[in-house]
């Protein structure tokens, strides 16, 4: 009773009408941006060489004393819940409780990056794809950034990190469907180019229609990748239905696929069968971003081994609410010397 007398649980409706209808959001603020590029992927070590660059102990954020954690909430409809404070949340690490010393729930600036998929059978998604980018890009403030990775047969860095989203959206005009499908190469990629963001809160975006047939890197080693990473994966999976026929091994092997690496980093995964969905499930992954809780703490465990820590997080019931449920990055990589 007494934390219902102190703390005010808001459920805040992202306002995602999946009849189609799109929540009007000012364009935020634009800036000016760098001169556009075109990078392709690096190439892949040979065999027996050396495995993907693996960038030393990252992790979620972690130096010698905090790691921070963000977490969603929701609600049984899918609600976003905001207002909670600390001691709504309990976490443990390893099994071990830990103690919650920091905790925000701020819309803090965003370092996001868009991968995007042009192989050949997205030509008659492109539109509602493009749409998609917009939307998402209207949920955005002024302090964020940007970067395009777009990929077919290979991965390219399009539009190296900007502050202005329109610049994206005008080269995802040109865009033509063509080629396979290097997905887990386009996710290296972004991650790789993640390494120059200028915000502590960083985000892929993936918007892709299948299962990978044409990337050097394989799904262990990016499963490996996004674990070390500290960086949410969201994905939209533009899926033909299961009992539809000529689905290739790939392409049925592809929401999976997208699912396991996005729930790796506390992220999501959000299949879409109907193209005209696709725009409002952009937006509520841009106000998903923006409704966010940010948990602090010093491990108990300070050992500098380089080994890989669970990290649970339990949302306590308020008293009289719905059961809620909380989305997190399952773990970490500890710092190693």
């Amino acid at each position: 009773m007494h934390a219902r007398k102190t703390f005010l649980l808001c459920l805040t409706v992202a306002a995602i009408n999946f009849a189609g209808d799109e929540k009007k959001i000012d364009p935020k603020a634009q800036q000016t941006s760098q001169a556009p590029a075109r990078v392709a992927i690096e190439p892949r070590a040979k065999p027996g060489t050396e495995v993907p660059e693996r960038r030393g102990p990252s992790n979620i954020r972690v130096d010698s004393t905090l790691v921070l954690i963000n977490v969603t909430v929701t609600d049984p409809m899918n609600r976003f819940v905001t207002g909670l404070d600390k001691e709504f949340f309990a976490l443990t690490e390893d099994n071990g409780p830990q103690t919650i010393t920091q905790f925000s729930s701020e819309d803090a600036p965003l370092s996001v990056g868009l991968v995007f998929d042009a192989s050949g059978s997205m030509g008659s998604k492109l539109h509602k794809s493009r749409q998609a980018a917009s939307q998402f890009f209207k949920t955005a403030n002024p302090e964020d950034e940007f970067f395009l990775v777009q990929f077919n047969d290979r991965a390219e860095l399009i539009v190296p990190f900007t502050h202005n989203s329109e610049e994206i959206q005008n080269r995802l005009t040109f865009t033509q469907a063509k080629g396979k499908t290097a997905l887990l190469d386009a996710i290296y990629l972004a991650i790789h180019t993640m390494k120059k963001a200028r915000n502590p809160r960083k985000a892929i975006l993936v918007l892709s229609d299948g299962g990978d047939n044409s990337s050097r890197y394989t799904e262990s080693e990016i499963r490996n990748l996004v674990a070390e990473a500290d960086v949410q994966v969201y994905a939209m999976g533009i899926f033909e239905p299961v009992s539809s026929r000529g689905r290739t091994a790939e392409e049925l092997s592809g929401p999976g696929l997208l699912s396991d690496i996005a729930e790796k980093t506390g992220g999501r995964h959000f299949p879409v069968e109907n193209l005209n969905e696709l725009p409002d499930v952009a937006a509520k992954i841009g106000v998903e971003l923006r409704n966010q809780y940010v948990l602090g703490y010093s491990p108990t465990n300070q050992n500098r081994d380089g080994k890989y820590r669970k990290v649970r997080v339990k949302v306590k019931q308020p008293r009289g609410f719905p059961q809620l449920r909380a989305f997190w990055r399952t773990g970490y990589y500890a710092p190693s010397q």
